[in-house]
């Protein structure tokens, strides 16, 4: 029988794959204006529910709530505008370097150690993405980039939650990300428009499946191991790109596959060894 922590993240997951096909759908509303329903979604829960429980909403830690916000905002926008020009699975697979990122960062900022094989694993993790690129024709050199500076803004967030650690409420740095993603979207509201039709209910699954996802991957990590439940975050890349097919008739040959197995491959190493270091 699984715990209550696996069950917890692969609910999360499932949630984030399902919030990820519904922003690729609204392909006709501007990138910037789903960033805000994403986060304006999640705000209407937390924000009462910190109010109620006296939560604080500033926080002491600002310049890093700050920087945690920011990256964010940059990472989630640049997510949705990638996912909008290349298969959602091939997305998703860079976008998950951001942990490598992280932990370069925490080793010359936080000095945090990284051993020889995590080292390896990053290597192994980069190749994968340069198969992914070199053999999927889909990819564009613009999307690559975007993905790669969300996987980056990525390692920035992990290093500042690092940081930030029980310094403060996990709801008080959910809901910096939040206000942030708001605020930048907001400038753009002169590319907006109405959703209509049947893009009101994309609306709708992204603004709950993204706070459903983000309450229980945070319920998650609560109640479990981070390495025990680090290698079944993975499962979103799996529903990913099962939806992928479905929705949007996405499809892989053997290269491309390879490149993501390379990217997951060295990501589970680099958890794998970094657990062992940890022990």
């Amino acid at each position: 029988m699984i715990s209550k922590g696996i069950a917890f993240i692969l609910i999360a997951t499932f949630s984030f794959a399902i919030m990820n096909i519904a922003a690729k759908s609204l392909d006709g509303l501007h990138p910037m204006q789903i960033v805000f329903f994403r986060a304006f979604g999640t705000f209407v829960f937390i924000f009462p529910y910190m109010l109620i429980k006296g939560v604080p909403i500033i926080g002491t830690h600002k310049k890093m709530l700050f920087t945690r916000g920011l990256a964010g905002v940059i990472s989630l926008s640049a997510f949705f505008i990638t996912i909008q020009r290349i298969p959602l699975g091939s997305a998703i697979s860079i976008r998950y370097l951001g942990p490598i990122f992280g932990a370069i960062m925490a080793f010359y900022f936080l000095k945090e150690k990284i051993n020889f094989k995590q080292w390896v694993s990053f290597a192994i993790a980069f190749i994968g993405v340069i198969v992914l690129k070199g053999f999927d024709i889909r990819i564009d050199y613009l999307s690559l980039f975007l993905i790669l500076l969300s996987a980056f803004s990525v390692g920035i967030v992990f290093t500042s939650l690092r940081y930030l650690g029980n310094k403060e409420h996990h709801m008080t740095i959910i809901n910096y990300f939040m206000v942030f993603s708001m605020i930048v979207s907001i400038a753009f509201i002169n590319e907006w428009r109405l959703p209509y039709g049947s893009e009101w209910y994309s609306v709708l699954g992204l603004a709950i499946c993204g706070t459903v996802g983000q309450i229980f991957m945070t319920i998650a990590f609560q109640t479990e191991k981070t390495s025990v439940l680090a290698p079944f975050k993975y499962m979103e890349l799996v529903y990913a790109m099962i939806l992928g097919y479905i929705f949007f008739d996405e499809s892989y040959t053997i290269l491309p596959l390879i490149g993501i197995i390379l990217i997951i491959g060295g990501m589970l190493l680099n958890i794998l060894a970094k657990s062992k270091t940890t022990d």
